[in-house]
């Protein structure tokens, strides 16, 4: 909470007192020790820093904006910003002798709240809240990094809309704000719809072309990306069921399932469900595989299916003699005459299968393994 004359700041974080009011830092003392020094500034301190801004007590510089004067004092303004120092070095008013700076082209309210800050390191919510482009402005422009980050702070976590964030992220890369641009900018991705309708985006196309293409590309690009992504999610689906294929394939000449298995093992039809996901769809294609009269000469396409679960198996199969799965060692054999280019496809695919079942967290049963390296 930040106090500042009158009204206590809720939501806000005390702010670093300037250095001229106090800190904690290390300094090098004659004999060459570094020692450290720390400092506190009671509230009270800091009202009396603000009553001095706002009486002008023995006020040494004019600070001229839009609309008035402001007077102030040449070494706080001068300790706070480097870039106001400088100018009062090269700046004198012929007539009373006193300094005089021009901020212009903001408001005269947010040089108030400007030059209080530099102060007592203070401010008001609402003056941040109507102010706080223009604060962000100022401070990059005299050097005041602890305002620009305070600025920045605000805009992240409460200012931002989709009405602004064009206006915003044109300020941002003026002023060096690496990543309140980031933001902005992921913003109008994400909300190009609603972005591309508010009156900044319009003035935008006028004023700076050449920004809208930048981000229309970037809105083509993550369309783009999101396309590409649900494309793979979709094929790694794919692979994942022809993994689970894969198992169940296994676990019916195996084990046996229900009503269908090994000969020489015994089965119950009043077994508990199967706990493997495809093995009910793969327990009706074995099935119709066992009795088409079309599946050697290859016209049936449930049969080519199965043809090509067996092949695949088989080049996920380590085991040679001891696999109850039918053709396995035969389809082992034929790959060894197989063409190159059959070759890489089914390594493709087998590589394809590994990867889903690795992103999805599972293991291959013991008996199954790469056969394709």
């Amino acid at each position: 909470m930040i106090e500042g004359r009158g009204t206590r700041v809720q939501g806000s974080s005390p702010v670093a007192p300037p250095p001229f009011l106090g800190r904690n830092d290390r300094r090098t003392s004659r004999d060459g020790l570094s020692k450290s020094r720390c400092c506190v500034v009671a509230e009270s301190m800091r009202d009396l820093w603000d009553r001095l801004f706002d009486e002008g007590y023995r006020a040494d510089v004019h600070v001229h904006t839009n609309d008035g004067i402001i007077p102030a004092h040449a070494s706080i303004l001068g300790m706070a910003s480097p870039v106001m120092k400088s100018m009062l070095k090269q700046s004198k008013h012929r007539r009373s002798r006193r300094k005089a700076i021009a901020i212009r082209g903001v408001p005269h309210d947010s040089v108030r709240v400007f030059l209080r800050f530099l102060y007592s390191s203070c401010y008001e919510q609402e003056d941040m809240n109507q102010f706080v482009l223009h604060l962000l402005v100022l401070s990059h422009v005299f050097v005041v990094p602890t305002l620009k980050r305070l600025c920045v702070q605000q805009v992240e976590q409460s200012l931002l809309t989709t009405e602004n964030v064009v206006d915003v992220l044109q300020l941002a890369r003026l002023c060096d704000a690496p990543r309140l641009s980031l933001l902005c900018h992921r913003m109008v991705v994400k909300d190009f719809n609603a972005v591309s309708e508010s009156e900044g985006w319009k003035v935008m196309k006028q004023s700076n072309p050449s920004l809208e293409t930048e981000l229309l590309d970037s809105v083509v690009d993550d369309d783009s990306r999101t396309s590409e992504r649900s494309k793979k999610l979709e094929e790694r689906k794919i692979y994942l069921r022809l993994h689970e294929a894969m198992e169940a394939l296994v676990h019916i000449c195996r084990d046996g399932c229900r009503t269908i298995g090994p000969h020489d093992k015994a089965l119950e039809a009043s077994t508990a469900p199967c706990n493997f996901p495809a093995c009910k769809g793969l327990e009706a294609l074995v099935r119709h595989f066992a009795g088409c009269k079309n599946r050697v000469t290859g016209n049936c396409m449930h049969c080519k299916r199965m043809w090509q679960l067996l092949e695949l198996h088989s080049r996920l199969c380590t085991q040679t003699d001891s696999c109850k799965v039918p053709l396995c060692r035969d389809f082992k054999e034929r790959t060894r005459s197989q063409n190159k280019k059959d070759e890489v496809k089914w390594k493709l695919l087998v590589s394809k299968v590994l990867e889903a079942k690795s992103f999805s967290g599972g293991q291959f049963p013991t008996s199954m393994v790469v056969a394709c390296s």
